[in-house]
């Protein structure tokens, strides 16, 4: 029973993410990367929680409210996960739909994890991220029906962290 109430969770939650519309957060390659064995991977915790580790290679799923409901505001979302996994699910699609539901356009983070084998310098990459994100956002909102100065940040856990250092720092961009 446990494993059919998870293999149904897997597949709402696969459906769910068809839906959305990802993207990488760099066309080309990706800054103070190195190339390692690392393969990210994607799975659903004995407790429900869908959970991503091993991330390289960061993307941003957008969540676009329906045109007419659009207020023109959007919010970044910066899962925690102690910079070791990204909580995807709970603390990211699941409240990029809220937000959704009030008007407001949400874009999940999966940034990087931390990592000597795959990066230069680890210390950096998930703010690296989070700017990237916010260029991203910014650069293309008027396609996404966003007003550019209506753009916050939040985020949950090492998340969060990311989320506050994102809005004290963006003066220096880090690369």
């Amino acid at each position: 029973m446990k494993t059919f109430v998870t293999t149904l969770n897997l597949i709402c939650i696969m459906l769910t993410a068809i839906a959305q519309q990802t993207i990488p957060l760099y066309t080309d390659s990706i800054p103070n990367a190195i190339p390692c064995k690392e393969q990210q991977r994607e799975y659903i915790s004995a407790d429900n929680i869908l959970i991503v580790e091993k991330i390289t290679s960061p993307t941003l799923t957008l969540y676009l409210p329906p045109k007419e409901k659009s207020n023109g505001t959007a919010v970044l979302i910066c899962p925690g996960g102690g910079y070791g996994i990204v909580a995807a699910g709970h603390e990211g699609a699941d409240f990029a739909k809220a937000f959704n539901d009030a008007g407001v356009a949400a874009f999940v983070l999966r940034y990087c994890i931390p990592n000597d084998a795959c990066m230069t310098n680890k210390m950096f990459v998930p703010l690296m991220d989070a700017q990237q994100a916010i260029y991203l956002i910014r650069k293309n909102a008027k396609e996404w029906n966003i007003d550019p100065g209506k753009l916050g940040i939040m985020g949950f856990s090492a998340g969060g962290h990311l989320a506050s250092t994102a809005g004290t720092h963006f003066q220096s961009p880090v690369r």
